[in-house]
Protein backbone atom coordinates (compact mmCIF):
# COMPACT_ATOMS: atom_id res chain seq x y z
CA UNK A 1 0.00 0.00 0.00
CA UNK A 2 1.52 3.27 -1.08
CA UNK A 3 2.17 6.11 1.94
CA UNK A 4 0.30 8.39 -0.37
CA UNK A 5 -2.99 6.57 -0.31
CA UNK A 6 -5.57 8.21 1.76
CA UNK A 7 -7.45 6.37 4.54
CA UNK A 8 -11.26 6.17 5.40
CA UNK A 9 -11.27 7.87 8.97
CA UNK A 10 -15.04 7.68 10.88
CA UNK A 11 -15.48 10.53 13.07
CA UNK A 12 -18.73 12.19 15.00
CA UNK A 13 -19.82 15.64 14.49
CA UNK A 14 -22.88 16.85 15.32
CA UNK A 15 -23.71 13.90 16.61
CA UNK A 16 -23.95 11.79 13.29
CA UNK A 17 -20.49 9.83 11.97
CA UNK A 18 -19.33 11.12 8.72
CA UNK A 19 -16.27 9.56 6.75
CA UNK A 20 -13.62 11.36 5.47
CA UNK A 21 -10.14 10.41 3.55
CA UNK A 22 -7.36 10.90 5.48
CA UNK A 23 -3.38 10.62 4.26
CA UNK A 24 -2.15 7.64 6.49
CA UNK A 25 -0.60 8.80 9.02
CA UNK A 26 -2.56 11.54 9.92
CA UNK A 27 -5.86 9.73 11.27
CA UNK A 28 -5.31 10.89 14.53
CA UNK A 29 -4.58 14.56 13.66
CA UNK A 30 -8.37 14.37 11.70
CA UNK A 31 -10.16 12.86 14.88
CA UNK A 32 -8.54 15.21 17.03
CA UNK A 33 -9.85 17.91 14.77
CA UNK A 34 -13.33 16.42 14.40
CA UNK A 35 -13.29 16.79 17.79
CA UNK A 36 -12.26 19.97 18.44
CA UNK A 37 -15.09 21.31 15.82
CA UNK A 38 -17.29 19.37 18.05
CA UNK A 39 -17.10 20.57 20.94
CA UNK A 40 -16.46 23.90 19.79
CA UNK A 41 -19.98 23.43 18.39
CA UNK A 42 -21.29 22.95 21.58
CA UNK A 43 -20.06 25.59 23.28
CA UNK A 44 -21.36 28.42 20.81
CA UNK A 45 -25.34 26.17 20.99
CA UNK A 46 -24.60 26.72 25.09
CA UNK A 47 -23.06 30.27 25.16
CA UNK A 48 -25.76 31.67 22.73
CA UNK A 49 -29.51 31.35 21.83
CA UNK A 50 -28.60 29.26 18.71
CA UNK A 51 -29.82 25.58 18.48
CA UNK A 52 -29.77 25.56 15.02
CA UNK A 53 -26.39 23.02 13.96
CA UNK A 54 -25.59 24.44 10.95
CA UNK A 55 -25.73 28.32 12.10
CA UNK A 56 -23.62 26.76 15.38
CA UNK A 57 -21.19 25.26 13.06
CA UNK A 58 -20.67 28.47 10.88
CA UNK A 59 -20.24 30.98 14.40
CA UNK A 60 -17.57 27.56 15.54
CA UNK A 61 -15.62 27.96 12.05
CA UNK A 62 -15.26 32.14 12.14
CA UNK A 63 -14.20 31.21 15.82
CA UNK A 64 -11.49 28.87 14.63
CA UNK A 65 -10.87 30.89 11.36
CA UNK A 66 -9.87 34.03 13.85
CA UNK A 67 -7.59 31.96 15.87
CA UNK A 68 -6.18 30.83 13.15
CA UNK A 69 -5.60 34.60 11.94
CA UNK A 70 -4.21 35.54 15.62
CA UNK A 71 -1.82 32.79 15.26
CA UNK A 72 -0.30 33.78 12.02
CA UNK A 73 -0.08 37.47 13.21
CA UNK A 74 1.73 36.33 16.17
CA UNK A 75 3.96 34.29 14.31
CA UNK A 76 4.37 37.36 11.61
CA UNK A 77 5.59 39.27 14.98
CA UNK A 78 7.75 36.98 16.20
CA UNK A 79 9.87 36.33 13.23
CA UNK A 80 10.35 40.18 13.07
CA UNK A 81 11.26 40.23 16.07
CA UNK A 82 13.28 37.23 16.21
CA UNK A 83 15.12 38.64 12.34
CA UNK A 84 15.09 42.13 14.70
CA UNK A 85 17.75 40.76 16.91
CA UNK A 86 20.04 38.36 14.31
CA UNK A 87 20.71 41.66 12.45
CA UNK A 88 21.79 43.33 16.06
CA UNK A 89 23.81 39.87 17.03
CA UNK A 90 25.36 39.89 13.61
CA UNK A 91 26.05 43.92 13.80
CA UNK A 92 27.85 43.37 17.02
CA UNK A 93 29.75 40.20 15.88
CA UNK A 94 30.94 42.29 12.83
CA UNK A 95 31.84 45.44 15.11
CA UNK A 96 33.86 42.79 17.28
CA UNK A 97 35.49 41.19 14.90
CA UNK A 98 36.37 44.41 13.09
CA UNK A 99 38.19 45.42 16.46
Amino acid sequence: MSELQNQRVTVELLGKEQQFACPSGQEDALIAAAKYLNDLVEQMKQRSTVRNDQKALLMAALNISHELLEAKNQQSVTQQQQDQLIDKLSAYLGQSSAE
